[in-house]
């Protein structure tokens, strides 16, 4: 790396595992690199041979994230005499594509649905014999006849599928299921996330629970929060509530012995100060264990959810800039419009408005940077990144020598491609998978033919 190389990793926020960037950096021509074990992936290389816009996903960081979670995890049940055993369920709804599925699963990952059409996965990888029976299932979501069906075919098939009771008529139905099965609490504890909490819709409030008395098989008491707890005190204020639920549901149900805590953990955007993952997993630890001290009963088993967590930093998303054009009376003094669409590719931003974090993926050493805001393809309003009303620091276009510059967007692998749309037509960007050196195209980038079609033309 160039001379001041150190400078440039730490004013775009790279190399630094707080940030979820450890295995980014900088070439010596001032290039976005990622570095894999004795690989390394250029960045603008792969814009240049794929095109844009562009996916590139990197399933070794969701690995390498499920393996540290589960490793901390345990670390903490030893560490403060935990008695019950931990247990990770990737939720299938996050990112169902395949090449972050299968290495979880590989790793022993257990799974969570929320739909009929998510179950019909399972069932497929179990037929392809890439599921193996001794994994778990966990059914949420609402159970339509179909779901029901599946979940009781896969059952007699001699996979572990748990359905979660959402509200008395999923208790109704499953009261002649002959297995383990969950129920889902209504929480009133309110956290800053990405749920609107005022109004939900989900589970069962726990007096509804009380008032059930003793549940057939009854084995996980389930709760989620919402995406994106901002709070480590807000997700411990859940867990402590929870716990105190599952003490008295628990002496009216020995069978059970599991606590579902959800998802929720959150991911560093904006690449600022953070919570860390040891340290909430260490609070959720102790903070169960008092509890159940407190009630003289056993720990109970953890399961995690935390789907964001694993999958968000393993994909940076990748715009060309077309031009750019003035701003009068803002923040940021010029628009710079990319190939490809925030409303399609990265709906979080005008769903939620995400905030993302952006480098350049070339010109990376400049030392002439630009106030910008960023507009997409489409011809509406709202699609747009302007940066909570801040703006971004970009490379200026006039110093590109004739080149094309090309930014990348940090953690774009959660709910990203699921959620996406064809908003003006607009095709969806190519998807790229690279691991162990080796380049995949997952989904080639769709022509206005394929498009069309997708409409009935």
């Amino acid at each position: 790396m160039k001379k001041n190389g150190t400078k440039y990793l730490n004013f775009w926020k790279l190399g630094k595992e707080e940030f979820n960037t450890e295995f980014f950096g900088i070439s010596r021509d001032g290039e976005l690199t990622v570095r894999e074990g004795n690989y390394q992936y250029n960045i603008h290389d792969l814009v240049n041979k794929f095109g844009s816009p562009l996916e590139i996903a990197f399933p070794f960081i969701v690995e390498k994230r499920y393996l540290d979670l589960v490793q901390t995890f345990n670390y903490y049940i030893k560490k403060q005499n935990y008695k019950g055993r931990f247990f990770y369920h990737y939720p299938m709804k996050v990112n169902q594509n395949k090449e972050f599925v299968l290495p979880l699963i590989s790793e022993g990952a257990n799974l969570e649905t929320a739909s009929y059409n998510e179950l019909w996965l399972v069932r497929k990888l179990w037929e392809q014999d890439q599921f193996h029976s001794r994994l778990r299932v966990i059914c949420n979501g609402p159970k339509t006849d179909k779901y029901l069906a599946l979940i009781q075919e896969l059952k007699e098939k001699g996979l572990l599928i748990i359905p979660i009771i959402e509200d008395i008529s999923e208790y109704e139905s499953l009261k002649k299921y002959k297995s383990d099965v969950g129920i889902r609490i209504k929480m009133e504890v309110k956290t800053k996330s990405h749920w609107n909490k005022k109004n939900d819709r989900y589970g069962l409030a726990p007096e509804e629970i009380y008032e059930l008395g003793k549940i057939r098989n009854l084995k996980i008491l389930h709760y989620h929060m919402g995406s994106q707890s901002m709070s480590q005190d807000g997700i411990i204020e859940a867990v402590k509530s929870a716990a105190k639920i599952y003490a008295k549901i628990k002496k009216q149900n020995p069978t059970l012995d599991t606590l579902d805590i959800g998802g929720g953990m959150a991911v560093p955007y904006e690449k600022k100060k953070h919570y860390s993952t040891a340290g909430v997993i260490k609070r959720i630890i102790s903070t169960i264990s008092k509890i159940c001290l407190e009630n003289e009963i056993a720990h109970p088993n953890i399961i995690a959810e935390w789907g964001r967590y694993l999958m968000a930093p393993a994909q940076i998303t990748i715009f060309k800039i077309l031009c750019q054009k003035p701003i009068s009376q803002a923040t940021a003094k010029k628009w710079y419009v990319i190939d490809g669409s925030f409303m399609n590719d990265l709906i979080d931003t005008w769903a939620i408005h995400q905030k993302w974090h952006i480098v350049p993926v070339n010109n990376m050493m400049a030392e002439k940077l630009s106030r910008v805001w960023l507009a997409g393809a489409s011809c509406d309003s709202d699609d747009c990144y302007t940066a909570g009303g801040s703006y971004n620091l970009l490379p200026r276009l006039e110093d590109a020598n004739g080149e094309y510059q090309y930014i990348a967007l940090f953690d774009s692998g959660a709910y990203q491609d699921a959620l996406a749309s064809h908003h003006c037509l607009l095709s969806s960007p190519a998807k790229v998978i690279a691991q162990n050196g080796i380049l995949t195209i997952a989904r080639r980038r769709e022509t206005a033919d394929e498009v069309g079609k997708l409409f009935g033309w």
